[in-house]
């Protein structure tokens, strides 16, 4: 009796253990498996969300581009368009002289030189002096009363020096009549042809002092088609 008491002590660890383990390998297993299980789905939901964050990332970069390239192109056809309406502006004013040249050149035949006044410049001058001005407004005061008129002003310079620096100075010389007579006594800028000859066209072909000042001028002409001031021209002659 006494031996089988011992041996059920001896044994009942043994059994007990053997109980625990198939308790939890029957019910814990399952459990830990399942846990590894949402672990794992964790993960993949972790990684899918990460891979749409960068799609997201990319996606927001693209459009980012787009309208830096849509504000972009609205720009340049903004540009565009403003381009060509100061074309067409440009074309509409061109139009409008030609216009007006073309009516000129017509009736030319009918228009005479009826005033002329030559200004002389210094020595590489574009500047216009007080009796130049005085002269000048004693030669409009002759339009009074005209209908049929434009001007044509001419510039030139001597022979010394380079020959497109003269061109050039020629220009300059026009310009300053042309903007004496526009700006400070309102002639009408349409009535007005203008240009620079430079050495073409001397007034005095010599090689003095006296025959290079007469040829640094501007030479003003008034035609006009109005035949009392025609007939009052040649008149006068």
């Amino acid at each position: 009796m006494r031996h089988r008491l011992i041996l059920l002590l001896v044994l009942a660890p043994l059994v007990g253990g053997c109980a625990t383990k198939g308790y939890v390998r029957n019910n814990v297993s399952p459990i830990q498996t399942k846990v590894d299980q949402v672990a794992d789905q964790s993960n993949k939901q972790g990684q899918q969300l990460n891979e749409a964050r960068q799609d997201i990332d990319k996606n927001s970069t693209a459009i980012s581009a787009a309208d830096e390239k849509a504000t972009a192109a609205d720009r340049r056809a903004g540009d565009a368009i403003n381009r060509a309406q100061q074309a067409d502006q440009k074309a509409t004013q061109n139009g409008q002289e030609i216009g007006a040249l073309r009516n000129t050149i017509t009736n030319l035949d009918n228009y005479k030189v009826v005033q002329t006044a030559t200004v002389l410049f210094p020595f590489d001058s574009a500047k216009l002096k007080a009796d130049d001005k005085q002269q000048l407004d004693h030669l409009i005061g002759g339009t009074n009363g005209l209908k049929r008129y434009f001007i044509a002003i001419e510039g030139y310079t001597d022979t010394t020096g380079d020959a497109a620096y003269n061109l050039e100075l020629s220009k300059r010389r026009a310009e300053a009549v042309v903007e004496y007579l526009a700006g400070e006594k309102d002639v009408d800028f349409n009535r007005i042809h203008t240009i620079g000859l430079g050495e073409q066209k001397l007034a005095d072909p010599g090689k003095s002092k006296d025959a290079r000042a007469k040829n640094r001028r501007v030479e003003v002409k008034i035609y006009s088609a109005d035949e009392n001031a025609v007939t009052s021209a040649r008149g006068s002659n």
